[in-house]
């Protein structure tokens, strides 16, 4: 931990520990003057209590009349103060004269204290007074007769120390529980603490908010959109280049709390938050701008509580493929002349140390007519240049491959007028090609025709091999994603063919059959640069 940070359970502690004794204070503080209000209560009925049993005593009545001795109060006045735990219990008669005094030299003497007046005249009462043992809680209760007439009075005292000690006393189990209380919130603080670090795996706060800062600023930075739904479909996350996306694409600005599926119709978040299936590099329509999108389910201990998507934009994607189309093109057909080259370069070496001058000669000529007739041909019929390199290429790729490419075109195919339509002409050409060129690796007949024809704005290629062919069910999965009889990680050449093929509203048409080789027809909407209607 960091000078001058608290740990997130010293700071749970501390502040567990503050609101427990400020509440506990603030309980005893309510309760204290209660519970002494209630323990004085009860010592003035104890009082009373026993002022009322020494009034109504036949032993006192018959003393205060004189059918008795005065002098038998006195030991049953102590016996009961001695019973009850008294201070002292007073008798007196109508003038205030004590007939009972826990010391004996004062009774026969005046009452002390100046609070008798009222039970003098009848009257109960209760009253706090100090006499010749201290001060004291004194309960006063007048003597009657049988006939009701007042004859005496009864006081009994208990002192302010016995009962400052009864509500201490009470006080005391406050304090307890006080103390008790703040014990046990410090336990289920420290409980608290260590629970809620276990949910956050260690980290302190600040280190959470460390991390939350660094995610935030590397959502905002990438360059793909992104953009996160909890689980029910709502939008949680958006980032900057999610929003630049929308907005270009004529949404909302503020979509965070929106349902995904009225915010974006054309999204699968949804689907994926149900089947808890990723849907990888899928295209997506964004009200007229097409995105490239990955979805992909977040799943917690094996539930799925949200997904997340992130998605760029089509055009730059394409623009970047273009770039790196044309560099692999150019390095194929570098790598493959070079290749060539050498053979050659081998051939000719052979013939001069044999003193084949005669061969030599012819062979050099044969090879120099060759490739000067075949790139001839190519940019002679074939007028895009990028085109026209990547068939040059090719033809160069499948000679080193050993197998015999032919290239055909009856009249000049010119140029496109959209250039974007080559970019895809070479996806399905190349494709195509390739998947032509493994068909024959393995037949004795390693051949394959390439034939270009255009007219009325329609070109149709041809691309037919020697190959084992291919049986009706096989056909029907060859365009599948994924799907190849060669192995793992393959199966992507005519998926992008068939993807091709849609972007530019074509056709293509497989005409097969085991062991008589593939014909692949491919017919597309084809306007030339310069054509005016």
């Amino acid at each position: 931990m960091k000078k001058g940070r608290w740990s997130l359970q010293s700071i749970i502690i501390i502040f567990v520990c503050i609101v427990v004794a400020v509440s506990l204070l603030i309980t005893d503080l309510l309760i204290s003057k209660r519970v002494a209000l209630s323990v004085e209560n009860a010592q003035a009925e104890k009082a009373r209590n026993v002022a009322r049993m020494v009034a109504h005593s036949p032993l006192v009545i018959e003393a205060m009349n004189g059918k008795r001795s005065e002098k038998e109060i006195q030991p049953f006045a102590n016996e009961i103060r001695e019973v009850t735990n008294v201070n002292f219990v007073v008798v007196m008669d109508m003038k205030g004269i004590r007939k009972s005094h826990p010391d004996i030299n004062q009774v026969g003497k005046h009452f002390i204290g100046g609070d008798e007046g009222p039970v003098l005249k009848g009257k109960e009462h209760i009253s706090y007074s100090k006499g010749t043992l201290g001060t004291s809680l004194r309960s006063f209760t007048p003597i009657k007769d049988p006939e009701g007439k007042q004859i005496g009075a009864v006081a009994v005292g208990i002192s302010l120390d016995n009962v400052e000690k009864a509500v201490n006393k009470s006080r005391m189990g406050i304090y307890i529980g006080t103390l008790i209380g703040i014990l046990i919130g410090v336990l289920g603080a420290i409980v608290l603490a260590r629970y809620i670090k276990k949910i956050l795996h260690g980290l302190e706060p600040f280190a959470i908010a460390r991390l939350f800062e660094e995610r935030s600023a590397m959502l905002q930075s990438v360059r793909e959109g992104i953009v996160a739904v909890d689980q029910e479909s709502r939008i949680t996350l958006v980032n900057r280049a999610a929003l630049r996306l929308f907005q270009k694409a004529g949404l909302s600005e503020t979509p965070i709390g929106l349902n995904i599926e009225e915010y974006m119709p054309t999204t699968r978040l949804s689907k994926v938050l149900k089947t808890g299936k990723a849907e990888l590099d899928e295209e997506q329509n964004l009200n007229g701008i097409s995105i490239f999108v990955n979805r992909v389910p977040v799943v917690v201990g094996k539930k799925t509580v949200g997904a997340i998507a992130t998605f760029r934009d089509k055009t730059e994607i394409q623009l970047l493929a273009e770039q790196l189309t044309g560099v692999r093109i150019y390095a194929d057909a570098l790598r493959a002349q070079a290749h060539e080259f050498m053979n050659k370069l081998h051939v000719i070496l052979g013939m001069v140390h044999m003193g084949y001058y005669d061969k030599l000669v012819e062979f050099i000529n044969d090879t120099v007519n060759h490739r000067q007739n075949e790139i001839g041909f190519v940019t002679g019929k074939i007028q895009d240049p990028v085109l026209a390199g990547f068939l040059i290429g090719k033809l160069s790729f499948a000679r080193e491959s050993g197998v015999e490419l032919y290239v055909s075109c009856d009249h000049p195919l010119p140029q496109p007028e959209d250039s974007h339509i080559t970019h895809e002409l070479i996806t399905i050409v190349g494709n195509l090609i390739d998947n032509a060129v493994e068909a024959v690796t393995n037949c004795s007949v390693k051949k394959i025709d390439v034939k270009f024809e255009y007219g009325d704005e329609i070109l149709t290629i041809e691309v037919k091999d020697t190959g084992t062919g291919m049986s009706e069910d096989l056909q029907n999965k060859v365009f599948q994603k994924g799907f190849s009889t060669k192995g793992e990680n393959r199966g992507l050449g005519l998926y992008l063919v068939f993807q091709a093929m849609e972007k530019l509203e074509g056709e293509l048409i497989i005409s097969s059959k085991s062991g008589k080789g593939t014909m692949f027809a491919v017919y597309l909407p084809y306007k030339a640069e310069g054509e005016s209607f």
